[in-house]
Parts: C-alpha cells; structure tokens; sequence
C-alpha cells in the first residue's frame, strides 16, 4: 500500500494544533501570554511533533501521552526559537514569515515568554491523575531536559556562538549540530518510543534513525541557507555568511553537503530497517521530507 505523508501528517498536526492552542494560555499577565501564542501559533512545520506521533505509532505507544510529548517537544522548539533570535544572541528578525517575537513584544517580554513555553512544556509532561503512567511521565521530563540543556540544545549553541569566526573540524561542526539541532530531534523519536513499551533493539534502531535525522536536517539547513531565499524560508537567508559561522556548505563546498545529506538519509534508512518494527513507513517519510525540504 503506498504511504501518503500529507495525508498521515494532516489528521495529526490538526490534533497538535488544536492541543497547543488550549494549552498554551491567552490570558497570562502583560501581554505574556499574546507572546507565548504568538512564538507558538500559527507557524513553523511542526516535524518534531510528527516524529514523536510517528515513533509512539510505530511502537504501539500511549496516545494521551504522544500527543503531550508532541506539544512539549514543540513548546522547547519554539522557546529556543524566540531566545535564538534575540540580540544577545543571533539577533535575527524574522521567523516563520513574520517578525520576531522580541521584535514584536520587546526583548522583556520575549525571554520572559521563552522562560514560560520552557516550563510549561514540562507542565505538559506531568498532568495529574492516573491517565499516563508516573514512570511514563519521568522517561519523557528526563529525555527532553537532556536535549534541550548543557548536553544538548543550550550547549550547541554555546559552541554555536563561541565558532563565529573559527575554523571547525568537519567533527567539531558535527558535534555542535549534533547537540544544537539534533538532540531535540532525536529527542522528539525517543519520547514518542518511550510512550510504548519497547525491547533494547527497537530503542537503538530508533536512536541511531534520529541521530542521522537530527543531523541531516542541520546540514540541509546549511544547504537553504544559502540557495533559498527569505520569502521561501520564513527566516533571514544568507545569514550564517553574514555572520561568519561555519557550516556544512562552508566546510564541505555545496556539491558535497548535499551528498552527505543524502548519505544521512540512507543511514536513517538503515537504522528503521533493524529495529524489526512492523510499520515505519511515516518516520522514513518524514527523513525523506527533511532531505528533500525546500524551506
């Protein structure tokens, strides 16, 4: 039977939308809360909330579950986003076709609202009452407080600041993305697996899937970055030449980061192939889209 990703993500993301929109709230104090859906809202291709509903699907996982660990996932994403763009760091303005959030609301408002999608996520993680498991509940918080701190998002991006201007290794530009986009991403497999009950070969068939995902997405960004432009990317393009970052592109020349990219792919592949899963069919698809983007 051929698999339609447009038609599996559709149903889906209109389930994430709607969660996110009762969830993240409208009636915080001083406009944090118009911040908060603003950053959120409206925006943004939603692929770590796919991944997480691909992977819980894929092993038979908890549906109340995936769906809050799709919206964390997605609130961690969208918070790092309004931080990201800030003057203090990538000092961009413009995301997902519209001006930043700092620009819109003042930077104030802007790190205050990336403070509360980061708690809130965790919020989401941990309803009360029986519904989802307590050790569900802990599997979830601890995978994405790991990608998302010192040993995953902050601390790429730590590295990611401290390289302007240097020259990476084609391994140390590997270990940033790895930790600044990556992790996340292979967060968002590993939370939808942790949903379900698994055997150790499925979680490293998983894991080893959304590390080449994670990386391949980085290095597709890098190829964008340069060959696209801002109307079609929804974010400043040209913008890590501008600032002298390294990149894949910079590094490796633009013929050759797009063989990576597609080597990456066929990793992904590969790794979905061990797990012995009967249905992967929508994770392959989104590795495919990631490779194969244009925005």
């Amino acid at each position: 039977m051929t698999f339609h990703l447009r038609d599996w993500s559709a149903e889906r993301l209109e389930r994430v939308e709607q969660a996110l929109s009762a969830w993240v709230p409208s009636d915080a104090p001083a406009r944090l809360g118009d911040a908060m859906r603003y950053a959120v809202l409206d925006g943004g291709k939603r692929l770590r909330p796919l991944l997480v509903l691909g992977a819980a699907e894929a092993v038979g996982g908890h549906p109340e579950a995936a769906l809050r660990a799709a919206c964390a996932v997605e609130l961690i994403h969208a918070y790092s986003l309004v931080h990201d763009d800030m003057p203090c760091m990538d000092n961009d303005v413009l995301r997902r076709g519209k001006p930043t959030v700092h620009i819109a609301f003042g930077q104030a408002t802007a790190l205050l609202a990336g403070d509360a999608l980061q708690a809130l996520a965790f919020e989401l993680l941990a309803p009360e009452g029986p519904a989802i498991p307590d050790r569900t509940q802990a599997a979830l918080c601890r995978l994405l407080a790991r990608a998302a701190g010192q040993a995953g998002m902050a601390g790429g991006q730590a590295i990611d600041l401290a390289a302007v201007g240097q020259s990476l290794t084609e391994e140390e530009l590997r270990r940033m993305h790895r930790l600044k986009t990556g992790a996340l991403l292979q967060a968002s497999v590993m939370m939808g697996a942790a949903c379900g009950e698994t055997t150790a070969r499925v979680r490293a068939g998983l894991e080893d899937y959304g590390r080449a995902l994670g990386l391949a997405f980085q290095v597709v960004d890098d190829i964008l970055d340069v060959t696209a432009d801002s109307a079609t990317l929804g974010k400043t393009a040209g913008k890590d030449a501008l600032h002298d970052k390294p990149t894949y592109v910079s590094l490796l020349g633009l013929d050759r980061a797009r063989a990576y990219a597609g080597e990456l792919l066929e990793q992904a592949r590969a790794a979905l192939a061990t797990t012995g899963l009967a249905d992967t069919q929508a994770l392959l698809a989104l590795a495919r889209m990631v490779v194969h983007r244009d925005n």
